[in-house]
C-alpha cells in the first residue's frame, strides 16, 4: 500500500520518486500543449487566444486545487512516516468528502461569473465569443479535474508516484486523439478543444478508480469518509497557504496576460504560446517541489530531519541544473519554438522575444519551489505564500505593467519580471531557511 522513502539512497528516493511525477507533469502539459499546436494548425490567432486565455484559468484552478490538495500529500507522508496506518485512511476518506464539495460549489460559483471573468481578462473582441465556449466546458468538468488531481496527490502522499503517471498517460493519448477529430474533422475550435480536454480526463478518473480497486492500492470504510473538522483542519492548514500562493501567482500571471491582452490580439497569441512554452519547462521545478514536499514529510515523519535537508539540497541542484539547460536552449532556438505554434511572422518576432527573457525564471523559480516543498513538509507553508505575495507585489505585476509601457515595440523586458521576482523569492527563502535552522526548527 505505502513506499517508505525514509530509508535507503536520498538520491535514488528523489530520482525514482521525481521521475515518473516528472512524466505525468511532462504528459499533462504536452496534451496542454497539444490543444494549443492543433488549434493552430486549422484556426487563426483569435481562436488560439480563446484556447490560450481559457486554458491559462483553468491552469489557475488547477494549481488552486493541488495546492489546498498538498495538505493531503503531506498529512498522509507523516502518516506513512509514522506507521499509523489509520490516520492514512482517515486523511483520504476526508480529503475525497472535502474536496468533492469544494469542486461543486466552484463550479457553480465560475457559471454565474462567466462574464466578469471575460470582461476582467480583456481577452480580445474577436476571441470572446470562442474563450467563453471554451470556459463554459471546462467549468463544468471541474469536479472530474479535481477527482483526477486528488487522487493524484494521494497516491503521491503513500510514496506511489507511478500511478499518476498512469492516469495522465491514459488522459493524453485520449486528449490528444480528440484533438484531431473535434478540431481537426469536425471543426469545432476552441469548443473541441476544451470537450477533449474534459472527457479525456473523465475516462482516466475511471480508469483510476478501476485501478485503485484492482490493484488494492487504497483500503478505506465508511467511516473515513465522515467529516472530520480536525481532520479538514490540518489538511487545509497546510494546504490553503500554498493555494493562496499558487493561486496568487497564477493571478500575476493572468495580469500580465491582461497587460498583453490590451495591447491587441498578435501581443495576446505571443504571450499566451509562451506561457504554455514556460509551463511546459517549468516540469522540473514541479517535480522537484512534489518530490522534496512527499519525502521530506516522510523522513520528518519517521524523526529524521536531516534526510530531509539533505532531500532540499539535492533537488534545488537538480532544478538549478535544469533550469540553466533550458536557457540555453530558448537562446539558441527561440524562433524556431515559436514557429512550432504559429506561422505569423508577427507572433513569432514577439514570441521569441518574450521566451528568451522568460525562460531564465526556470533556475531562479526552482530555487525557491524546492524550499516551498521543504517548508510544507514541515506544515510551514505560510513561508511559500509570504515569499509569493512579496515577489508577486513588488516586481512581477509592476514589471511587466512597467515594461509594456516603456518598451511598447518589444517584449523581452516584460519578459524579465518573472525571474526577477523568483530571485526575490528565492533570497526570501534562504533567508528564512537560516533562521529557522539557528531556532532549531528544521
Amino acid at each position: 500500500m505505502t513506499n517508505d522513502l525514509s530509508k535507503g539512497s536520498i538520491f535514488k528516493n528523489l530520482i525514482y520518486f521525481s521521475l515518473p511525477y516528472l512524466m505525468s507533469c511532462f504528459l499533462q502539459n504536452f496534451y496542454g500543449l497539444c490543444d494549443v499546436f492543433i488549434t493552430g494548425q486549422y484556426n487563426g490567432s483569435a481562436t488560439i487566444s480563446a484556447v490560450t486565455n481559457g486554458s491559462q484559468i483553468m491552469h489557475m484552478i488547477t494549481v488552486i486545487i493541488v495546492g489546498l490538495a498538498m495538505g493531503t500529500t503531506v498529512m498522509i507522508s507523516q502518516s506513512v512516516g509514522s506507521g499509523d496506518k489509520k490516520k492514512v485512511s482517515s486523511f483520504i476518506g476526508n480529503s475525497a468528502t472535502l474536496f468533492i464539495s469544494f469542486s461543486i460549489i466552484v463550479t457553480v460559483i465560475l457559471l454565474l461569473c462567466m462574464d466578469g471573468i471575460i470582461n476582467v481578462m480583456h481577452i480580445p473582441f474577436e476571441a470572446i465569443s470562442d474563450a467563453k465556449e471554451y470556459l463554459t466546458i471546462c467549468f463544468i468538468g471541474i469536479p472530474v479535474i479535481t477527482a483526477y488531481n486528488i487522487l493524484s496527490c494521494v497516491f503521491r502522499g503513500l510514496g506511489d508516484s507511478k500511478s499518476p503517471m498512469y492516469f495522465v498517460a491514459v488522459a493524453c493519448v485520449i486528449n490528444v486523439v480528440l484533438d484531431y477529430i473535434f478540431i481537426g474533422l469536425m471543426e469545432k475550435g476552441a469548443t473541441g478543444a476544451a470537450l477533449a480536454t474534459v472527457l479525456a480526463q473523465t475516462i482516466s478518473v475511471v480508469f483510476a478508480l478501476f485501478y485503485a480497486k484492482v490493484k488494492n492500492k487504497i483500503t478505506l470504510s465508511k467511516s473515513d469518509f465522515v467529516p472530520d473538522f480536525i481532520v479538514f483542519k490540518k489538511i487545509l492548514q497546510i494546504g490553503l497557504p500554498v493555494s493562496l500562493q499558487d493561486g496568487l501567482i497564477q493571478v500575476s500571471f493572468i495580469i500580465i496576460s491582461i497587460i498583453a491582452n490590451s495591447r491587441g490580439v498578435v501581443i495576446s497569441t505571443s504571450v499566451g504560446i509562451v506561457e504554455k512554452i514556460i509551463c511546459f519547462l517549468f516540469l522540473i521545478p514541479s517535480a522537484m517541489l512534489s518530490s522534496i514536499s512527499a519525502i521530506a514529510a516522510q523522513n520528518i515523519g519517521a524523526g529524521k530531519k536531516d534526510r530531509a535537508v539533505e532531500v532540499l539540497k539535492l533537488g534545488t541542484l537538480i532544478a538549478i541544473g535544469f533550469g540553466i539547460i533550458f536557457a540555453v536552449i530558448c537562446q539558441l532556438a527561440s524562433t524556431e519554438i515559436i514557429d512550432l505554434f504559429s506561422d505569423d511572422p508577427d507572433v513569432i518576432r514577439l514570441g521569441a522575444q518574450y521566451l528568451r527573457s522568460y525562460v531564465f525564471d526556470c533556475s531562479l523559480a526552482g530555487i525557491h519551489f524546492c524550499f516551498s516543498g521543504f517548508f510544507c513538509a514541515y506544515g510551514k507553508s505560510l513561508i511559500s505564500f509570504i515569499h509569493n505575495i512579496i515577489s508577486i507585489i513588488l516586481v512581477r505585476v509592476p514589471g511587466a505593467y512597467l515594461a509594456s509601457i516603456y518598451y511598447p515595440d518589444t517584449l523581452f523586458p516584460m519578459g524579465l519580471a518573472a525571474p526577477l521576482g523568483s530571485l526575490l523569492s528565492a533570497l526570501i527563502c534562504i533567508g528564512f531557511f537560516i533562521h529557522l535552522r539557528k531556532k532549531q526548527e528544521i
